[in-house]
């Protein structure tokens, strides 16, 4: 989420600036003789405050531009009351640089109440509230809570489809966002229409090479490999590669992205070689243009030590690993399901090194977050407890692996029931190709009984 005025809803005013003044000092003294004049809650110090915080952002000040948004509430408040919508639009955007911070259990709440006053003021179908609970649907599946982002998703889709019709450019973003929370939580066969029906609506509106197009054919090619689909998703994802050098250069931190989504394409193929040139070149661009605690950036450095830890490269991999981890960490938070993500590849290279008793904490902290955020069938938690069972299965101690097992192969089993009811049953089998650990005895298991459509493809 990239802050600017438009984000922060600050309309930066045009003041008298002395020569020798930057424009936070400029900005500080407007606040200070109108605080001296009209007194410090007066309504009119909130474009004075506002060119304040935008100052501070613009010199990094971040703890400072929270401070400031805090000031400019307390005057909407107390000037206009708790419920009214400009208190409503404040909280949204306050919200927003949090989210921008990493600080989504702070925004959290911010989200709540601006919808609050929306719904309220606006009522429950007006187009504003959409894009509220969109804003907080997405909070929430950054903190885990799918379930409880599922349905907001679904009502600001609804709204949306009601507001602007079926095939509104706009509507595109709310299809992603649902269909990417469905992907999350294991739904692919719900997820996979909604891309689709995105990417046409897409190539409707501004053509197959438009750079608009790029996101759509990446999300639904990330669908397809992880269903094991790999020569459906390799075209879909050139083109995408294609499509953001073409409009953005090949140094563009977009055109990153797109390397790493086809690296791990041709990771997943098993074509390790391809994929760590297609790493390298992405991480090479990121630490370009990007600062080095970006999220992103620790993407790329997860990515690339996962496909040397495959090939074997263990103290090559180990150091992507621990700067991975802690860029997550310092910018997520520490008990964000990405951090949690770190965690287990870390363990996994030490146990698969002989570091068993450094491994076992990592493990046990990556499964207690996933414990907290995921849902009880999220198939990343069954991974949790087969990687931490699989550790004591090495170690000799098998009374603390079997609960382990049996407690990851329950909750395998729930999810798979729950998801490939839908499937035709040769995207079962398809399905079943592609997995590892403890899935492919209980996929086999589902597949023969048949819990879904009984014609082929």
């Amino acid at each position: 989420m990239i802050l600017s005025a438009l984000l922060l809803g600050l309309t930066p005013t045009v003041f008298f600036q002395e020569p020798e003044e930057t424009k936070l000092e400029a900005a500080q003294r407007k606040v200070a003789e109108l605080e001296e004049e009209l007194g410090p809650d007066h309504l009119d110090l909130v474009d004075a405050w506002s060119d304040v915080v935008m100052a501070y952002y613009q010199e990094g000040q971040y703890e400072a531009v929270e401070e400031g948004c805090r000031r400019i509430l307390k005057i909407q408040e107390k000037a206009l009351g708790s419920d009214h919508l400009d208190v409503a639009t404040t909280l949204n955007n306050f919200a927003a640089f949090m989210v921008f911070q990493g600080s989504n259990a702070e925004a959290r709440p911010l989200f709540e109440r601006s919808l609050e006053i929306l719904e309220t003021t606006l009522g429950p179908e007006h187009e504003q509230v959409a894009d509220l609970l969109n804003n907080l649907a997405q909070v929430l599946g950054n903190l885990g809570s799918h379930t409880k982002a599922l349905p907001l998703h679904e009502r600001a889709l609804a709204i949306k489809e009601k507001a602007l019709g079926p095939e509104h450019p706009s509507l595109g973003l709310y299809l992603n966002n649902l269909a990417v929370l469905l992907q999350t939580m294991g739904a692919y066969s719900e997820a996979y229409p909604l891309f689709e029906r995105a990417l046409a609506i897409r190539e409707k509106v501004f053509g197959r090479e438009h750079l608009n197009t790029a996101e759509p054919l990446n999300n639904l090619a990330n669908l397809l490999r992880i269903q094991g689909a790999y020569s459906e998703a390799l075209p879909l994802l050139e083109r995408s590669l294609a499509i953001k050098e073409k409009a953005l250069g090949p140094e563009h931190a977009d055109v990153a992205i797109s390397l790493n989504n086809l690296a791990t394409l041709f990771q997943s193929m098993g074509s390790y070689s391809k994929a760590r040139l297609l790493y390298e070149r992405a991480l090479r661009i990121k630490e370009k243009a990007l600062g080095p605690g970006d999220p992103s950036l620790a993407t790329s450095l997860n990515n690339f030590g996962v496909v040397l830890y495959k090939e074997g490269f263990y103290a090559e991999a180990r150091p992507l690993y621990e700067r991975a981890l802690a860029i997550r960490e310092k910018a997520l938070g520490l008990e964000h399901p990405e951090v949690a993500k770190s965690l287990n590849n870390l363990a996994l290279l030490l146990k698969s090194t002989g570091f068993y008793l450094e491994a076992r904490p990592l493990f046990e902290r990556s499964m207690a977050i996933k414990e907290k955020t995921l849902s009880l069938t999220h198939p990343s938690l069954a991974t949790s407890l087969h990687n931490l069972a699989e550790l004591f299965a090495a170690v000799g101690s098998h009374a603390e692996a079997r609960p382990l097992y049996k407690s990851g192969l329950r909750k395998t089993l729930k999810h798979l029931v729950q998801n490939m009811g839908s499937m035709t049953e040769s995207a079962r089998f398809q399905y079943l190709k592609i997995q590892t650990g403890p899935e492919p005895l209980l996929l086999n298991l589902v597949a023969m009984q048949g819990n879904g459509p009984k014609k082929t493809d």
